[in-house]
């Protein structure tokens, strides 16, 4: 008796031990392979950045050449419609449809998308678009993991974690950010905390950053935080009367992000109502609005421009010992400048999320919020807040507005504190962003990359494509299944453990029900591929 029960704990602890080396193994490779691909992508984007700015400058400076701009973008959307009418995968930021795939909703082809999107969004930065590279670096790893899955021949299952590790990676490399890279993976992909999910991410990020790191070595580039002009000061925390300045300025950047939300929905449907009979053809239009658009804003002010990196540093005073640096717009007063700023920043973004335009809105949205809060500084300060305290309520801004949007409270604090590599912020940073998303939760809205991710499944035609389907399936002894709460296990997406029968007895289950060897489980799916979910189920139950 003793021996068996031996054998059964070896059985059931190499089982694990197989399946955990197995996905470091995998998570070290993508991380290597997403690491390189994304480095270079961001040295390119800041060349793109410097080089748009250049030539945007010029052109205000030389405004004949005003015409020959606008024509140059004309073929540059033209250049962007084809990329996203041929790889669909790539349209807008390409977070939702990252999101889908690592849930196995929707399925890369990672050497044509991770090209096509390393391309595309260039393309949009260097024509001055409001476009920043963290989406699509997100977007670029995942593909990459899926690559490193494919060529390996992981099973689905192992796909899906390797996609999930490959966009923690990107994001990772994109911001110097191992924390904000890791809580993606929980927060926004999976929305759920397991040992794989952990293993995955982790081994995917370090190995991701430490090929960051070593290529910046090779190239002899400096690597710096984000947010150097921002510092905090320690009395904050024990000031009440900064926490009433604290409390009216996260209510203002919720209810702006409300706003936003909205916003970009808006114009995803009016974009969606410019139709012709060649699919081509509205493609076409919807992106030479948003480029076109985009490049006369640009020309008001270099403040729109790329990202919004050098804008959000302009606004730092260093715990309120300098002025902010931010460009005027027509010599106008600070307070206008920032208003118009945060204005155009504001309808630029929503146009391009509106019409699909391949480029990131992590860090624009972030710029917004930057915005907001340097606009309530000056209101602030004139009612009495310390101005030492002004780079405290650009970050908490920041977090507050980001958190309504995406509704990603824990990626909102962890991506603040990691970024400006200071922790004296969190206290105020948790409180902004738990108004933010408390104020998100009252309009009863998801984040905007779901509600963007279920509006690509209606136009793919994925959630018509599925069907209902019933399998039945044995837990088998030392599974994967075997011994987890039902919760804690990766299904196939739209995969619903319905019934267990343990021997007579049947049960009705919930996410923390143990499965057992010998459990049979009754599944009902809503899926297209029935195939590929019956694949996934025998790997994790046999």
């Amino acid at each position: 008796m003793r021996e068996a029960l031996e054998k059964k704990t070896k059985g059931r602890w190499g089982n694990v031990y197989k399946n955990a080396v197995q996905l470091i193994f995998v998570g070290i490779v993508t991380g290597v392979f997403a690491g390189a691909v994304v480095t270079l992508y961001n040295i390119l984007v800041k060349r793109g950045e410097a080089i748009s700015r250049g030539l945007y400058a010029f052109v205000r400076a030389n405004p004949a050449f005003i015409p020959l701009l606008f024509v140059t973008l004309a073929l540059g959307a033209f250049l962007l419609s084809v990329a996203v009418y041929l790889f669909p995968m790539i349209k807008g930021s390409g977070i939702p449809q990252t999101e889908g795939a690592t849930r196995g909703l929707l399925r890369f082809k990672w050497y044509r998308d991770a090209v096509a999107m390393f391309a595309a969004s260039l393309l949009s930065i260097f024509m001055g678009l409001s476009a920043g590279g963290e989406g699509p670096s997100l977007h670029i790893g995942a593909a990459s993991g899926d690559g490193v899955a494919s060529l390996l021949r992981r099973n689905e299952m192992i796909r899906r974690y390797q996609v999930t590790g490959g966009a923690c990676a990107g994001l990772a490399v994109a911001f110097n950010a191992p924390l904000t890279g890791m809580a993606f993976a929980f927060e926004e992909a999976h929305k759920r905390f397991t040992p794989e999910v952990f293993i995955c991410a982790f081994s995917s990020v370090v190995f991701a950053l430490l090929t960051r790191n070593a290529l910046f070595t090779v190239f002899k580039l400096e690597t710096t935080s984000f947010f150097h002009s921002y510092a905090f000061p320690a009395g904050a925390i024990t000031d009440w009367k900064f926490y009433c300045f604290l409390l009216g300025g996260a209510i203002v950047c919720g209810v702006m992000g409300i706003l936003f939300y909205k916003w970009v929905l808006l114009l995803y449907k009016l974009f969606g109502k410019i139709r012709f009979k060649k699919k081509f053809l509205g493609t076409f239009v919807r992106i030479s609005i948003a480029v076109l658009l985009g490049g006369a804003i640009s020309l008001i002010t270099v403040n729109v421009m790329g990202g919004g990196h050098e804008l959000i540093e302009s606004l730092g005073t260093f715990g309120g010992t300098t002025e902010q640096s931010v460009t005027s717009v027509f010599s106008l007063p600070l307070l206008a400048t920032l208003i118009i700023v945060c204005l155009l920043k504001f309808t630029v973004t929503g146009v391009n999320m509106g019409a699909g335009i391949p480029c990131g809105a992590f860090i624009p949205m972030l710029a917004i919020g930057a915005c907001l809060g340097a606009v309530l500084n000056l209101a602030w300060v004139k009612l009495g807040m310390d101005p030492a305290y002004c780079d405290f309520m650009v970050m908490i801004c920041m977090a507050a507005f980001f958190t309504a949007v995406v509704r990603a409270p824990i990626t909102g604090i962890v991506m603040v504190c990691e970024l400006t590599w200071s922790f004296s912020a969190l206290l105020p940073v948790i409180i902004g962003v738990a108004i933010g998303y408390f104020i998100g939760d009252l309009s009863r809205m998801d984040g905007i990359y779901e509600t963007l991710l279920e509006k690509f499944e209606e136009e793919t035609g994925v959630a018509q494509r599925a069907v209902s389907e019933i399998f039945i399936y044995t837990v088998g002894e030392n599974s994967l299944a075997d011994k987890r709460e039902v919760r804690d296990v990766l299904w196939p997406h739209g995969t619903k453990v319905q019934e267990i029968m343990r021997g007579e007895t049947k049960i009705l289950p919930d996410g923390d029900t143990v499965l057992q060897s010998g459990d049979v489980l009754t599944f009902v799916c809503q899926t297209p591929d029935n195939e590929k979910v019956k694949d996934d189920l025998k790997h994790i139950l046999d």
